[in-house]
């Protein structure tokens, strides 16, 4: 085992060294090579090392260089070194996380990183968390708990007599609320069409102008971070709003809750502790390992009821019980990667990650249009949308950045307009990579 392990360290190190001297996607001969797993079932056993050097052999120059600088697609943070490393070390201790008994010290870590989180984004101290594996999950834990709340006010057990029959609920959100949300209500049965679309500004920010009136049975979705221009909706009034009659206010906030970390940036999200639901993601900007999402509620008896099956099962004495906050019993120790990251990166050191991130977004944004690209949102987080002209060109440009390799932008279509869109998310990124895929965007551009 020993040896298995300084061998995957050694195989990890050296590729992790050469993603900067490689292109960001693979090359064609590399996805070719993939084939060579391409077996039958073997009859017989294979030693470990075999194992791994096929793996990486293979594998390793198949993969998305994401773990680099020049990865600006989706929205796709890196990962800390602390984070690798923790990852491993959790790995290595194989503890089932939804228990107690099973993982007494990623429990503890757990109450440890949901307690900073809860300072972080100014969060009311009664606040559950649980530890899931995205924010669509995070999202559908949410919903659910809302559902949960919403529904118990008219009498209803939602867990316990499903939706047939159930006092309908009302769902607003914005025009350009993220697809993870859409699934997530079509999950909890909320359907994904039965829902009241607020109009947006020319940032995708839902108008206050045109919210609707609620009441107690409804649920309100804002967006903290949206997916192609970083705005974010206005949080504090809508929530002023909706809580004037009693209506459910659920944040997702994948990326953009984050901004609360940053003093010149928290502006952004005022008003988000007046919320009753939170999702973010902890692979994103926090720069974790996969997966990694995070789910918050201030009324921590609507998470355990939406989330526990109820009656006795696996009887546990202890304060807080994981799986009682979260869809999966048995799950991996997420919370050990996200409390070395906030443990070594501390207030300061995560004010300066999202800060520098959002510097260098800016660098992108204002070189781009000095060359005479139109940059379509004000670039207020981290995201960037330039358009090269029309919508082929935009489309073309994009496909020339992605084949030579320097670095990886990705396209989006946004209020009508073909665009590219460049997310900065990883700690690794510097000025250096930031001037480099300037220089290849431009030529791609000038070609």
């Amino acid at each position: 085992m020993s040896e298995l392990l300084d061998d995957a360290a050694a195989r990890a190190g050296r590729y992790l060294a050469a993603l900067d001297a490689r292109t960001v996607s693979p090359a064609p001969a590399a996805l070719a090579a993939l084939a060579g797993f391409e077996r039958a079932f073997p009859e017989h056993s294979t030693s470990a090392a075999a194992v791994l050097a096929e793996l990486d052999e293979i594998g390793s120059p198949a993969t998305m260089a994401s773990a680099g600088g020049r990865f600006f697609g989706f929205v796709i943070g890196g990962a800390l070194p602390v984070t690798v490393a923790a990852n491993w070390l959790a790995t290595a201790w194989d503890q089932n996380a939804g228990l107690v008994v099973t993982a007494p010290a990623n429990a503890a870590l757990e109450a440890i990183a949901l307690h900073w989180m809860r300072e972080i984004f100014q969060l009311p101290a009664q606040c559950a968390g649980g530890f899931v594996t995205c924010a669509t999950t995070a999202n559908f834990s949410a919903l659910a708990a809302a559902r949960h709340a919403l529904l118990r006010r008219a009498g209803w057990d939602a867990e316990a007599q499903g939706l047939f029959g159930a006092p309908p609920l009302t769902v607003v959100v914005g025009e350009e609320v993220h697809a993870s949300v859409q699934k997530a209500l079509g999950m909890v049965g909320l359907g994904r069409d039965r829902v009241l679309r607020v109009p947006v500004d020319a940032q995708g920010r839902m108008r206050l102008d045109a919210f609707p009136a609620v009441n107690e049975r409804t649920i309100v979705c804002v967006q903290a971070g949206n997916v192609n221009t970083g705005a974010c909706d206005p949080i504090a009034q809508i929530c002023e709003r909706a809580r004037a009659q009693r209506a459910w206010v659920h944040v997702d906030g994948a990326f953009g809750l984050w901004a609360a970390a940053a003093p010149a940036r928290a502006h952004l999200v005022r008003g988000l502790e007046q919320a009753d639901s939170w999702a973010t993601d902890a692979h994103k900007w926090l720069n974790v390992p996969y997966d990694s999402g995070l789910v918050f509620t201030r009324d921590a008896d609507a998470l355990r009821a939406a989330m526990s099956i109820g009656g006795a099962y696996l009887s546990q004495q202890e304060q807080r019980v994981p799986y009682h906050y979260t869809p999966d019993f048995s799950r991996r120790a997420r919370g050990v990667e996200v409390w070395a990251a906030l443990r070594q990166l501390g207030r300061q050191g995560l004010a300066d990650l999202i800060e520098r991130t959002c510097g260098h977004a800016g660098r992108f944004a204002a070189e781009l249009q000095r060359a005479g690209h139109r940059v379509l949102n004000d670039v207020v987080l981290n995201q960037v949308l330039v358009c090269f002209g029309s919508a082929q060109r935009t489309q073309e440009v994009i496909a020339r950045v992605q084949r030579e390799g320097t670095c990886w932008c990705g396209g989006t279509i946004w209020q009508g307009h073909t665009a590219m869109r460049i997310s900065v998310s990883s700690w690794a990124t510097t000025e250096s990579d930031v001037e480099r895929s300037l220089a290849a965007i431009l030529r791609a551009a000038a070609d």
